[in-house]
């Protein structure tokens, strides 16, 4: 473990105060349990925990679990949570009730989502992805090819430069990341979605890095699928269950390979051979970790009384002001601001490449600003509304400043890779 640097606090100006006493969504930190002396910029990874989780998840283990026992599958609607909490995520994400199910994990959604898409488009012959997608995506898409001989993966970034440029009539889907996990950059999902659907194609969508955080608008786009994660800005828990949507106009038709039993027309029948539900459920595969699913009630509970307008007006607020805070001294010392200035195709992170970032990320942890690394030379700070405030901004930029300026990086031991970067 790293060794604490003492460092002299930064003392905010009153013009930062100002702005945090005028925050509308500043009642929100309340919510959020963070340990003292830490400014948190890595919620774009793993989101803190609601301080309601821990009463909620001791009620699920010794009330409903200990205490319910098999009875708590009706009398604490654990069967339902899937829908319950898939609606509220829906909410989240700009999608009417019906059509987002809590379930499974992101890698195993994207595998139910790409086979969807591409039942519903047979005969076609290519899925188009991204090369800079996250990995997981890629993998399951070539997962997926593996199984289907028919059909070709092409990649923007490879194959073309433009995603826009391999789409024609013989795409079936089109899997693509609404914020690059890596540089921040939005992509316009309005506009892309139009681009897919022009072509014949089906369009997913992930939201992993813009779901809590970004005002998302499933159903105005016109979106045939998505999925994403709770566990980055939506702060459900490390490994929290997953979410898919798919629009309502495709449920009764789509099909999907993992045909488990919660997905079945009439569960409790148990009848002989599969029969999908007509609804989102048929998108489900087999029992739910039920303890892991009640860990969203909070992580949704802390932010979904406030408007994702709101939430995305101070998300850009917070990444302008750090982004003016660090831009100079990124010149002086050869770094480069990746993620874009323009709002429209910003997410909520700042992302910027150094050759020893990883180091800067440790020495920044060792004075409480927690960010991240990706390699081989990106640091990513990412900054979310509910539990941030301008002051923490602040204190970020002036730690980043100082351990660039100084050089204090370049100590030996924020130069040791740890194996879980």
């Amino acid at each position: 473990m790293n060794q604490a640097v003492s460092v002299k606090v930064a003392s905010v100006p009153l013009e930062i105060e100002q702005r945090d006493a005028a925050d509308p969504l500043r009642h929100l930190q309340a919510r959020f349990h963070l340990p003292q002396g830490k400014v948190y910029l890595a919620g774009n990874s793993l989101g803190p925990a609601p301080v309601a989780a821990f009463d909620d998840i001791e009620a699920a283990v010794r009330k409903e679990w200990a205490q319910g026992l098999v009875q708590s599958w009706n009398d604490a609607d654990w069967f339902s949570l899937v829908d319950t909490l898939g609606d509220r995520i829906g909410a989240l994400v700009g999608a009417a009730p019906g059509q987002t199910v809590a379930c499974d994990s992101v890698s195993i959604n994207v595998y139910k989502a790409l086979h969807a898409g591409l039942s519903l488009r047979p005969g076609r012959t290519t899925i188009v992805a991204e090369a800079g997608s996250f990995p997981t995506d890629l993998y399951v898409a070539e997962g997926v090819v593996a199984g289907r001989p028919d059909i070709k993966l092409l990649l923007e970034g490879v194959d073309a430069d433009d995603i826009e440029e391999l789409i024609d009539e013989r795409t079936a889907v089109v899997l693509v990341n609404h914020v690059d996990y890596k540089s921040g950059e939005l992509r316009d999902m309005a506009a892309l979605t139009s681009r897919i659907h022009a072509a014949g194609a089906i369009a997913v969508w992930d939201l992993c890095h813009s779901a809590g955080v970004i005002a998302v608008e499933l159903d105005a786009c016109d979106v045939d699928l998505a999925i994403g994660c709770t566990y980055k800005y939506l702060n459900c828990g490390p490994g929290a269950p997953a979410f898919i949507y798919a629009a309502k106009r495709h449920q009764a038709t789509l099909r999907q390979p993992l045909s488990g039993w919660w997905g079945h027309a009439a569960p409790f029948a148990f009848e002989v051979g599969y029969r999908p539900d007509s609804g989102a459920r048929r998108l489900l595969c087999g029992t739910q970790p039920i303890l892991s699913l009640r860990a969203l009630n909070t992580g949704l509970a802390a932010i979904e009384d406030v408007a994702m307008v709101d939430i995305r007006a101070k998300s850009l607020a917070m990444s302008d002001l750090f982004i003016d805070l660090v831009e100079q001294t990124c010149r002086d010392h050869g770094a480069t601001i990746v993620t874009p200035r323009d709002h429209a195709i910003r997410g909520s992170q700042v992302s910027i490449t150094f050759k020893n970032g990883y180091a800067v990320v440790q020495a920044l942890m060792a004075r409480g600003i927690v960010g991240d690394f990706r390699a081989p030379d990106m640091m990513r700070f990412g900054f979310a509304p509910a539990y941030l405030s301008f002051a923490d901004v602040y204190r970020a930029a002036d730690a980043f400043n100082d351990v660039m300026t100084s050089g204090s990086w370049r100590e030996e031991r924020f130069n040791r890779r740890r194996a879980v970067t």
